[in-house]
């Protein structure tokens, strides 16, 4: 799902217990109110599924509705939607409106209840009675409490509790029968015990007991139980036993039921761990089912991950599953042929004696399997004899660390498996053994809350007192993200909290290696430090191998298998694609998609070794020239056919190209660092990322030097950007110095562009004179180029201000012709900005339908290209559709949606823009104290950055909140600034706001004909344009309406109305009749403390 460009992340819900919600990474949100968790709830009963209006109003208020109750459920859930949307990013796009009411979009595997249920239907299908009473067992620690425990007593919620809490007794039940099967009846003696007593008449539950307690020797107490319960089923229920339980009384009786013994104490050499298995719950649930079907299962991953310890947790899940036992066998100090097959007998208590096959309890080989007719020839010596002792064994075989002597490990294994069908052998390596039938498992790095909660667990116990808090979160997730949730790394972290505590480790890791020195005991070492885990692995590699791997660590975030061959390749190095797949294979490089990466501790650890190497500097400036090459290469596509492809290819190598700018600036290489940024300009504008395009742009016109024309250009960029930022400081004299730096270095087609670009940036700036000159010259020199993709842009941006001149026409007809050329030259973003004033003539003329079609069909086209900020300004002008349309609710939701998306984007213009739109509602909500506090908030922006000309509509805004608080004066005040300010616009429709404030004010202050003179002349200017008011903004005029009829009277009101049409506040804007209009009323609200006789002024009849 996406919102605004950006991709929601999924949300958990729980059930069972009380409602409940988290976020992706795990942390609890909180829902703060009753009738907020009651929606949520309710929602729940029918997960993914529409629930009617009507429906969640019974839930949330029963029989005492409000006296609007479709508008306070609309509310609440607007309070859902922002709790969800605080949460986790597009949160609040999980609730959604859908006929006949509201649904909650839940994801399979996103409610704990469906978790629930797949566990256990995985459990039913498992062949081997322990791993199905694990699987029942982890579907069982899913429960929290009772189901939907805080709204267990409301009759919305019954039927989903009872139901429910059947499914859990079910599986309670059938956990016990598989543990009974697996021979664990004396345990279950006393756990049954207080189930039964608190569900006495489950006879399936009482099937279970009965057979468990004859089992363990207890037969009198399994035939008084069920007495117990045929006696209880007659008083209670009037019913006899079920024929099953009949049938298990009398084999009792007839002791037809063996009575076993104890499970047998598995055979092992594993020993118990010393610390939890933290973050790897769903991993050992996975490969415990994946061992009970496959024979050869390999871990793979990098060193750190966690390999050996998953092994030995899934080993410990398994025991008892293999009548012969769990072997460990640790190959880390094995050497090669025969020594390996020695160590793995040593490990199995075997001996070479003379009598190979004797086990630890005098069991032989021979005993085990023997051979026979058919049975394959083994080699001589070690291995052979090896393969003879486990012919007829059934056990698992856990051979650790296979990577140094994986030739030797990947021989002995296959001769087993094919030797001893009985076996199964699970491998830890960093490259896999490569032999038929191989399950590769790659451990992946524990997720960011796996790692939190592994790093919390480690800390704690290494700093007694360490608590994970709201002050020590975000510097222990920034570590986990920083060490790459590498178990052994964040587990060394760990150690350093006590004497640097968390917020200093951070500090310091970017010297990792020697921060995370030998730290632990009791470990081999190779996991002792940071260093000597990497060290062991680069051991391993050939040096082609470490050459190409060294070389990597100069790319951030990873490269193309076209970039590691251009940056890597050189100096007897040639064939950079087999070396990256035998990287791969050794865990060294991650694949992700088509790129390839390092860890960050093994990229810090490779770019030491470069230095070492002496390649630092060569291989840095292969880095730069492939990245300056292709930023060069791309950047035109952004303009026609391939945008899209140009865009994602620049975002996957952002990081690339930031080091590549950093690396031409410490060389001070200024050429190459103007050609890059020059390249990537455009792109950083299309991204919204207008912060790193200035500050980038200005790094590089630090350094002296390069071609003047293009050193001008990326002037013409700094100054540009600049305006687009919001700096509006000179802005006049920065362009007009720029324009001429360029004049005389630049060519024609580069001056029209120059031109172009600097009138774009001042499209919204209120500054209309200096961008329509601009984008005039700017058309015409591109027509004369035949540049169809400029003559496109300054269409768009001629339309616009066409628009706020109030030529509707005009702007229609650019807009059409700019989408058209746009189309022909493939530029999709482009088409984008004639939308603006495309829509806005629709909602003029009042087609609020074919507004929204067109905002939402570019809303689909700026998500698909991933332009974030021109997805925000959409969805805000779908909320100002809403707005128009009277639909509040909708208007709030769609504003507040691109205010967060805004703010995620640090996109201040689209935050101001998207308050703005949330103040408009507040105001028409009757919220009057919000919507003057986020008004003033966006007046205080525009003055702030020069965009003085957008605080016409918000000074309209503050006056009629003034007004409606019975402050005629200030109501008065705030229109006298927002008229002046709309003037200075030339925006007929701003200008005519302002009149019709200003009448409101009169009214308000008893000035009743000067109030209808200002609402005539503001309805012929809205009517000479062609903008009606809409219907549902009309309450400010209807209330200055009905204030001035009531004290004139019909016809004296309708005569002064005429006169007021006659009156021309927008044309010229020097009119004498319009200026004594507002003399004389300034004078009469002046004069007048509140209403009383008005001046009739013969200068305006």
């Amino acid at each position: 799902m996406r919102r605004a460009g950006v991709t929601v992340g999924p949300m958990r819900y729980g059930v069972l217990g009380e409602t409940a919600v988290w976020t992706d990474d795990g942390r609890p949100v909180r829902v703060p109110e009753l009738k907020v968790r009651a929606l949520l709830a309710s929602l729940l009963v029918d997960p993914g599924r529409p629930v009617s209006a009507h429906r969640l109003i019974d839930d949330l208020w029963g029989e005492e509705p409000p006296g609007n109750p479709l508008r306070a459920l609309q509310a609440k859930v607007s309070q859902l939607r922002r709790v969800l949307g605080e949460a986790e990013p597009g949160g609040r796009d999980l609730v959604v409106s859908r006929a006949p009411g509201y649904q909650l979009v839940v994801p399979d595997g996103a409610l704990d209840a469906q978790r629930f249920a797949e566990l256990a239907a995985r459990a039913r299908t498992a062949p081997d009675p322990r791993v199905r009473a694990g699987l029942f067992a982890d579907a069982l620690a899913l429960w929290r409490g009772p189901a939907f425990a805080d709204f267990a007593a409301e009759p919305f919620t019954r039927a989903a509790v009872n139901r429910l809490e059947e499914d859990r007794l079910a599986v309670v039940e059938e956990r016990a029968e598989a543990r009974l099967e697996a021979g664990e009846h004396a345990a279950l003696v006393g756990e049954l015990a207080g189930l039964v007593e608190r569900h006495p008449l489950r006879e399936r539950l009482r099937a279970v007991q009965l057979r468990a307690l004859y089992r363990a020797g207890r037969q009198s107490e399994a035939l008084a139980g069920y007495e117990d319960l045929r006696a209880r089923l007659a008083d209670e229920l009037g019913i006899d036993p079920s024929p099953g339980l009949v049938e298990l009384h009398g084999a009792l009786l007839r002791q037809e039921i063996g009575p076993g013994t104890s499970a047998d104490t598995p055979r092992t050499n594993i020993l118990a761990p010393l610390s939890t298995l933290v973050g790897r719950g769903g991993a050992v649930a996975e490969l415990r089912e994946l061992l009970a079907g496959r024979r050869l299962v390999t871990l793979t991953g990098p060193g750190g991950v966690g390999k050996t310890r998953l092994a030995l947790a899934v080993a410990e899940q398994v025991k008892g599953t293999f009548p012969d036992g769990e072997w460990l066998v640790e190959l880390v100090g094995a050497g090669t042929g025969g020594d390996l097959a020695e160590v793995v007998a040593a490990a199995l208590g075997l001996r070479d004696d003379g009598m190979w096959g004797v086990r630890p309890d005098g069991e032989t080989g021979a005993a085990a399997g023997g051979t026979g007719p058919g049975t394959p020839l083994l080699p001589e010596g070690l291995r052979g004899r090896l393969a003879e002792a486990l012919r007829g064994q059934r056990m698992l075989l856990v051979l650790d660390n296979c990577e140094h002597v994986v030739d030797e490990a990947a021989a002995l294994v296959e001769l087993l498996l094919r030797t001893a069908p009985g076996l199964t052998v699970l491998t830890t390596s960093q490259e896999p053994l490569a032999l038929a039938g191989e399950t590769l498992w790659a451990v992946p790095p524990l997720d960011l809350r796996g790692a939190v909660g592994l790093f919390a667990v480690r800390a704690a116990a290494a700093a007694p007192g360490f608590v994970l808090d709201d002050d020590s979160r975000g510097a222990v997730e920034s570590i986990c993200r920083r060490l790459d949730g590498v178990p052994l790394a964040l587990e060394l972290a760990a150690t350093r909290v006590r004497a640097l505590g968390v917020h200093r480790l951070l500090e310091r890791l970017d010297d990792r290696f020697r921060l995370l020195g030998a730290g632990r005991r009791g470990v081999p070492a190779r996991q002792q430090s940071l260093r000597a885990m990497i060290d062991w692995s680069w051991e391993l590699l050939t040096e082609p191998e470490r050459v190409v791997l060294r070389r990597l660590a100069v790319h951030a975030d990873g490269c193309t298998l076209e970039a590691a061959e251009q940056v890597c390749a050189g100096d007897g190095v040639d064939e950079v694609l087999d070396l990256l797949v035998r990287l791969v294979d050794r865990s060294l490089v991650v694949v992700a998609g088509d790129r390839y990466r390092l860890l960050e501790s093994v990229a810090a650890y490779c770019v030491e070794r470069l230095g070492e190497a002496g390649e630092t500097a060569a291989v840095r400036d292969r880095h730069l020239m492939y990245y300056l090459d292709l930023a060069v290469r791309t950047g035109p596509r952004l303009r026609g056919h391939g945008q899209r492809e140009a865009l994602a290819r620049l975002d996957a190598e952002s990081a690339n190209l930031r080091r590549a700018l950093e690396q031409a600036l410490e060389r001070g290489a200024a050429e190459r660092a103007l050609r890059l940024v020059d390249a990537l300009a455009w792109y950083w504008i299309l991204r919204g990322r207008l912060g790193e395009a200035r500050r980038s742009v200005t790094a590089a016109l630090r350094p002296a030097g390069g071609d003047a024309a293009l050193r001008a250009r990326v002037r013409v960029w700094q100054v540009g950007i600049a305006v687009l930022s919001g700096d509006g400081e000179d802005r006049a004299a920065r362009m007009d110095a720029v324009l001429k730096e360029y004049g005389a270095a630049g060519d024609a087609a580069g001056l029209a562009w120059a031109r172009w670009f600097l009138a774009h940036a001042l499209c919204g700036t209120g500054d209309m004179a200096a961008g329509e000159s601009l984008t005039e010259r700017a058309l015409a020199g591109f027509r004369e180029l035949d540049d169809r993709w400029g003559e496109a842009a300054a269409l768009a941006d001629r339309s616009v201000q066409r628009l706020l001149r109030g030529d509707l026409a005009g702007a229609e007809g650019d807009a059409t012709r700019s989408t058209e050329l746009f189309g022909t030259v493939g530029d999709a973003s482009g088409q984008l900005w004639s939308v603006y004033p495309r829509a806005s003539v629709a909602e003029i003329h009042g087609d609020y339908a074919r507004a929204a079609a067109l905002q939402r069909d570019a809303l689909t086209t700026a998500q698909e290209f991933g332009l974030s900020t021109q997805a925000v300004d959409l969805v805000a002008g779908l909320g100002r559709i809403a707005l128009l349309t009277g639909d509040l609710a909708e208007a709030r939701d769609q504003h507040e949606r691109a205010r967060r998306a805004a703010t995620e984007l640090g996109f201040r213009a689209g935050e101001s823009n998207a308050e703005l739109g949330l103040g408009l509602v507040a105001r028409r909500e009757g919220l009057l104290d919000e919507a003057e506090k986020r008004l003033r908030t966006v007046h205080a922006w525009h003055r702030d950055v020069g965009l003085d000309g957008a605080n016409a509509l918000v000074l309209a805004e503050l006056g009629y909140i003034a007004e409606l608080r019975g402050d005629a004066a200030g109501a008065r005040t705030l229109h006298e600034e927002g008229y002046a300010t709309a003037r200075s616009t030339g925006d007929p429709r701003a200008v005519a706001l302002a009149v019709e404030g200003l009448a409101g004010a009169a009214a308000l202050a008893g000035a009743a004909e000067h109030a209808a003179l200002l609402l005539g002349a503001a309805s012929a200017a809205r009517a000479s344009t062609g903008a009606p008011l809409p219907l549902a903004e009309r309450g400010d005029v209807d209330r200055a309406t009905a204030r001035a009829r009531e004290a004139l009277g019909d016809d004296a009101f309708d005569a002064a109305f005429r006169r007021g049409e006659r009156l021309a506040p927008l044309e010229g804007m020097e009119a004498p009749s319009m200026e004594c209009v507002m003399e004389s009323l300034m004078e009469s609200m002046t004069e007048s403390a509140g209403p009383g006789p008005e001046t009739t002024d013969p200068r305006v009849n």
